[in-house]
């Protein structure tokens, strides 16, 4: 920190201090592909261009060191190719309009029922608890709850007898 030693906060100026660094943790290569594909399809969603641009804009700008790339590259394209259908999957089981969920969530909310419905090797645990930690890490404060809510009735549609054979266990 400076030689400067400021008295309270009101003193503080942009630049002044030092920065805070968040601990990274140590992220398995599926776990930075979801990260990476979350901050792609944002982007798409609010960009409007094309996956293919975006996931060339993230190979470019070398966003995808430490990630799965056949699972970013799937996510970003088939989640924003079938946004419409997945959307209809789990608008059943909002609490209100789909207008009124946050473009964050509502992108966690579509990566999270393409798992579900794509993926039937990865038990359906694991997606949400994915989903919930994207939530922590990426949306609003408290969002992580409703995604888990949303999501464990999504499975429970799509993944009927897995999700019952793990009750009674």
């Amino acid at each position: 920190m400076s030689e400067t030693v400021l008295k309270n906060i009101q003193e503080a100026k942009p630049g002044q201090g030092e920065e805070v660094k968040e601990k990274q943790l140590h992220l398995s290569p599926r776990t930075a592909a979801r990260q990476a594909a979350l901050q792609a399809l944002y982007q798409q969603l609010i960009s409007g261009d094309e996956p293919y641009e975006i996931i060339k804009q993230f190979q470019m700008e070398q966003r995808l060191q430490g990630v799965d790339v056949a699972l970013f590259n799937e996510l970003v394209t088939q989640v924003s190719r079938e946004a419409d259908a997945l959307d209809a999957i789990f608008q059943p089981f909002l609490d209100r309009s789909m207008a009124l969920i946050n473009p964050v969530e509502r992108t966690i909310l579509r990566m999270g029922v393409f798992e579900l419905k794509h993926s039937p090797k990865i038990p359906y645990k694991a997606i949400l608890n994915e989903s919930v930690e994207l939530a922590k890490g990426f949306g609003a404060e408290e969002s992580h709850k409703y995604i888990n809510g949303v999501l464990d009735k999504v499975a429970q549609q799509l993944r009927s007898s897995e999700v019952e054979a793990n009750r009674k266990a």
